[in-house]
């Protein structure tokens, strides 16, 4: 008995469905993977130019190198991983290495914690002239505040909560503040700032882009982490979830509001959930004209 016309249309209908529903599958699967497995595990440097209007003599052409979040213990971020974020950073040849918090993470699927101090016997080992300044993030402060610090200062890494401290290089000097966490550091902007002495120009670091509107004019440039740059940006959706009252406002990059300047690096590892889309790991290099 031959099909008719009809049941031969159906069967095509369906032969084209499958093949759809089959392709879509094959789509999300890639993109599953992708961003779960492939991107996350991706490290680049991102060079920036952070133009200052009457910059600063002393910072002119002064390159900083941000590294935050790096979570080790999250999937990806192994003592290799490490190693090799040392390695790429130092061959940038940086004048200054700021690493802005989050350096811990727990209970992230997939992950394997690693101890503080495992941590810093790694990030010893960057080189810049100026040397190496740390601040603690949120996730350091609901580990163990007191641990990520010491593991830190007995590495030879200052950590910055609400201190600034004057930095002289060639006799070209300026001051560094680093500012405590948003969000379980106390942070006093003013107090800190009036640890400064003099007119030399002030670069400031912290955790949280979220303390930025109370930062003076008198700071050049601040730099922060802490958003991941939400881990996922879509095209033409943005960014969907960024840890921020201020939604996307300071979720990544270059930012010059009311005269003041910021720079948000994405950072190196995750939290919550493993997976970066559009959002490649990074260490930032700043370099001020």
């Amino acid at each position: 008995m031959t099909a008719s016309t009809s049941e031969i249309n159906s069967q095509r209908r369906w032969s084209r469905g499958k093949v759809i529903m089959a392709s879509l599958f094959s789509i999300l699967l890639a993109l599953a993977v992708y961003a779960f497995v492939i991107e996350p595990d991706r490290l680049m440097v991102h060079p920036a130019k952070i133009t200052l209007p009457a910059c600063p003599e002393e910072l002119r052409g002064m390159r900083i190198a941000a590294i935050s979040d790096i979570h080790a213990g999250a999937p990806h971020i192994t003592i290799a991983k490490i190693r090799k974020l040392v390695e790429l950073t130092n061959a940038q040849q940086p004048d200054l290495i700021l690493l802005p918090g989050d350096f811990v993470v727990q209970n992230v699927i997939g992950g394997s914690f690693i101890e503080p101090a495992t941590l810093t016997a790694e990030l010893k080992s960057l080189r810049a002239g100026y040397g190496v300044f740390a601040t603690l993030g949120n996730h350091d402060w609901w580990y163990n505040a007191p641990r990520v610090r010491t593991a830190f200062e007995e590495a030879g890494i200052k950590v910055l909560d609400n201190q600034a401290i004057k930095l002289d290089q060639n006799g070209k000097a300026f001051w560094l503040a680093g500012f405590a966490d948003e969000w379980e550091g106390n942070p006093n902007v003013a107090e800190t700032l009036k640890q400064v002495t003099d007119n030399s120009p002030i670069i400031a670091f912290t955790h949280n882009p979220d303390l930025f509107p109370k930062v003076s004019n008198r700071v050049s440039l601040t730099i922060a982490g802490h958003t991941h740059g939400g881990q996922v940006a879509l095209p033409l959706i943005g960014r969907p979830m960024v840890p921020s009252k201020f939604n996307q406002r300071y979720a990544a990059g270059y930012i010059i509001e009311d005269g003041k300047h910021l720079f948000v690096t994405t950072g190196v590892g995750t939290s919550i959930i493993p997976v970066r889309f559009g959002v490649i790991p990074e260490i930032a290099l700043l370099t001020i004209n």
